[in-house]
């Protein structure tokens, strides 16, 4: 049987402009519990799931009593900025591209459900996905694989058949544990010496530079 061949997509900063209210979610969430946090540093950890960044943010080694409190904060904070979301340019086209070359569509979100619904809503793409993960089908969240692991399985997509495209590092290092090639976006506000530096094999600025150089690509590689 032939393998199946897919793309693996974040969606949080790669599909949807949403890195940056993220970042000022948590900062203004870690501020209501004494915490404060400069945005930069709050930025670069955006990717990692609510189980990882508050100990990335705040050290493992500490007093997690109100971690609860501050994620719920978070999700307050962020989701008065739901009804604004916007794609991030080219996003629904790039997906259509790639289901049009015969590949599998799927979205490796650690988004919770009822927000994974928003962000799929807010991409306008739904008749060429395939499959899309929430946090619910994790144990972890990036950089550990359990999502990308998840995505596979839903989809039945061959891991040794597929890219990932993503915004962060935390992206690229959880691709790498299973040696899935990673393209990384710029759009998220990570620089592609940064995405590189992690493992990426090649950078765009967003889905319309990557949908424009489509067939230079690496995904050009699982259609040939």
């Amino acid at each position: 049987m032939t393998a199946k061949r897919g793309v693996l997509f974040d969606v949080d900063g790669t599909l949807v402009d949403t890195t940056y209210l993220h970042a000022v979610a948590w900062w203004e969430a870690l501020r209501q519990h004494d915490e404060d946090v400069p945005m930069a540093e709050i930025h670069r950890a955006i990717g990692m799931g609510s189980d990882k960044i508050l100990d990335h943010l705040l050290g493992a080694d500490r007093d997690k009593s109100d971690d609860e409190q501050m994620a719920a904060a978070h999700d307050v904070l962020y989701g008065a900025w739901w009804e604004r979301l916007r794609p991030l340019p080219g996003a629904a086209d790039l997906l259509r591209a790639c289901a049009e070359r015969g590949l599998a569509v799927v979205l490796a979100s650690s988004a919770k459900g009822t927000e994974l619904g928003k962000l799929r809503r807010v991409i306008g793409a739904d008749d060429v996905i395939t499959a899309a993960t929430s946090s619910a089908d994790a144990e972890e969240s990036k950089p550990a694989p359990d999502i990308l692991e998840a995505a596979l399985d839903q989809s039945d997509v061959d891991a040794k058949h597929c890219v990932f495209v993503g915004d962060a590092v935390w992206d690229v290092k959880a691709a790498g544990k299973l040696g899935i090639p990673c393209i990384g976006l710029t759009c998220g506000g990570t620089s592609a010496d940064e995405l590189m530096a992690a493992g990426a094999v090649e950078t765009y600025e967003n889905p319309a530079a990557l949908l424009a150089a489509l067939d230079r690509s690496a995904i050009k590689k699982l259609t040939g």
